[in-house]
């Protein structure tokens, strides 16, 4: 069963568990969310490989880059990415689960680095990502794709 974080309006995280639509759609749960760390799962579905029968790197990307914005929106403001990388490790399949723990590296005003580790369900490291943030004076939306 997923992690279920009560909601904070004080940490944007918590609002964007309730309205982010992309998680759903890849079939990503949160376990774990504190500021600053999230660790989040996505099972590789059959629609998740590509022509090699490996799961899709952009799908990869897709999970840490996710668990990077959990980890980033540690406040009220919306923080963004600024930029990012990933080094692929270790190729996986269709009915394995992937586990992403992003944490805070370091965090100066508006700025911040977030590293993310991607391992399968045997503890393998998948995948390195690190995730370079931005703090921006936008308030959290009201909804999906919608106004502050």
């Amino acid at each position: 069963m997923a992690f279920e974080a009560p909601r904070d309006d004080t940490w944007l995280a918590t609002i964007m568990a309730e309205t982010d639509r992309a998680k759903e759609a890849f079939g990503i749960e949160i376990a774990e969310l504190e500021r600053g760390r999230a660790v989040l799962t996505m099972t590789v579905t059959d629609a998740m490989v590509n022509g090699f029968g490996i799961t899709h790197g952009g799908l990869v990307f897709t999970l840490a880059d996710t668990a990077f914005a959990y980890a980033c929106n540690e406040d009220a403001n919306a923080t963004v990415a600024s930029g990012a990388d990933i080094t692929f490790a270790k190729p996986t399949r269709a009915g394995q689960t992937l586990t992403a723990t992003a944490e805070r590296r370091w965090k100066r005003g508006r700025n911040g680095i977030y590293d993310v580790t991607i391992v399968d369900e045997t503890g393998e490291t998948v995948a390195e990502f690190r995730g370079r943030s931005f703090t921006t004076n936008q308030a959290a939306p009201s909804g999906p794709g919608g106004p502050a």
